[in-house]
């Protein structure tokens, strides 16, 4: 399976820097990139790396891992485990000191994403109930002492819930909930033939406030962005024949139903009936999306739906928001920086080890 990657915003304060072309002024903010990646014998790591491509820290892991989440207030960052694993890791994002290996009850795993609360105590993951296998679950864990420990769980009200992020008021999650039913430590679609995929609104105290669904019940809600007016977006996989025509983009826009995103047929093409990573711009009102399987970075006008840039880039697959537009990273290639702030976008490379990225990756 190609390596996907996912970037985030964040930053951190340092001197100048050139990256490829991209110059880093005195006192701008250059972030620290988590992620999880393999080394060139197979070995799985968490790392963080500037954008100058420098490496902060490497530390092996015994699990692969997929998403990035780092705490919105202390250097910590904890590395979710891919599906079906059952550890993550609590990464200390100064020296990579593994300070827990965070592990599910039995009958529980990881779905390789979650969320911090802002104010820090609280952390909130997808998991599958292995007893009841595809019900999906919000694990709600506590950190104390730079320790997390599982204290609750909430229902995500669906099949196969993947990712989970808040909507603006802080309060309110949204939860993708694929709608594929996997067994215990097992990758294999058990249900291709029912599925239910479905968005969530859910308050972090398990109260169901909306459950919407898209008309193809093949039609996977795997990726979400969040815009600060509450716009969202998701990005689905296609697990119905090839040759449907299924829009692959969703949107939810405030006082508004969940619904197919307008995209032009040549683009709906080039995806290959999958999505990887979407991110909004708020700021700048647009909207990226990366097309792994069809070696494909799109990015529209959030608003007016009116395409802005399809561009190649081999096994592309993290997107996110940074000041000057968006950050595309490769399992294959070099990551990239799309700068968005004029008419015609730019792209430039970024100084960053190339390949071996695992599926998400965060800025901090």
């Amino acid at each position: 399976m190609k390596r996907r990657t996912l970037l985030a915003g964040g930053g951190v304060l340092l001197a100048a820097a050139t990256l490829g072309g991209w110059r880093l002024m005195p006192g701008s903010r250059q972030p620290l990139l988590l992620s999880a990646r393999d080394d060139a014998d197979g070995r799985h790591q968490a790392v963080g790396y500037r954008l100058d491509g420098g490496r902060a820290f490497a530390t092996p892991v015994a699990e692969r891992c997929h998403d990035v989440v780092p705490h919105p207030r202390l250097p910590l960052a904890l590395f979710v485990g891919r599906r079906p694993s059952r550890e993550s890791y609590l990464i200390d994002t100064r020296n990579g000191r593994l300070l827990q290996t965070l592990a599910t009850p039995a009958d529980r795993h990881f779905y390789g994403h979650g969320v911090f609360h802002a104010g820090g105590e609280w952390f909130y993951g997808t998991e599958n109930d292995t007893r009841e296998p595809g019900r999906g679950v919000i694990g709600v864990y506590r950190l104390q002492a730079q320790r997390l420990q599982r204290v609750a769980e909430h229902p995500s009200h669906g099949i196969g819930p993947h990712q989970l992020l808040w909507m603006p008021d802080g309060e309110t999650l949204v939860v993708a909930n694929g709608g594929i039913r996997t067994e215990a430590d097992s990758r294999e679609k058990m249900n291709l033939d029912a599925m239910e995929p479905s968005l969530v609104l859910l308050h972090r105290d398990g109260r169901l406030l909306a459950k919407e669904r898209l008309p193809e019940p093949m039609n996977s809600v795997r990726h979400l962005a969040v815009a600060s007016d509450g716009t969202v977006v998701s990005g689905q996989q296609y697990e119905g024949d090839p040759q449907d025509a299924v829009p692959l983009l969703a949107i939810k826009r405030p006082g508004q139903p969940f619904r197919a995103f307008p995209l032009g047929e040549t683009q709906r093409r080039a995806m290959n009936q999958y999505t990887a990573s979407v991110a909004i711009h708020s700021e700048l009102r647009l909207l990226a999306v990366t097309a792994p399987r069809g070696n494909r970075v799109l990015i529209w006008n959030l608003d007016s739906a009116e395409l802005r840039l399809d561009a190649p880039l081999a096994d592309c697959a993290g997107v996110a928001a940074v000041a000057e537009g968006f950050v595309v990273s490769s399992g294959q290639s070099r990551c990239r920086l799309y700068d968005c702030r004029r008419a015609r976008i730019e792209t430039r490379h970024l100084a960053l080890p190339a390949g071996l990225w695992d599926n998400h990756l965060r800025l901090a």
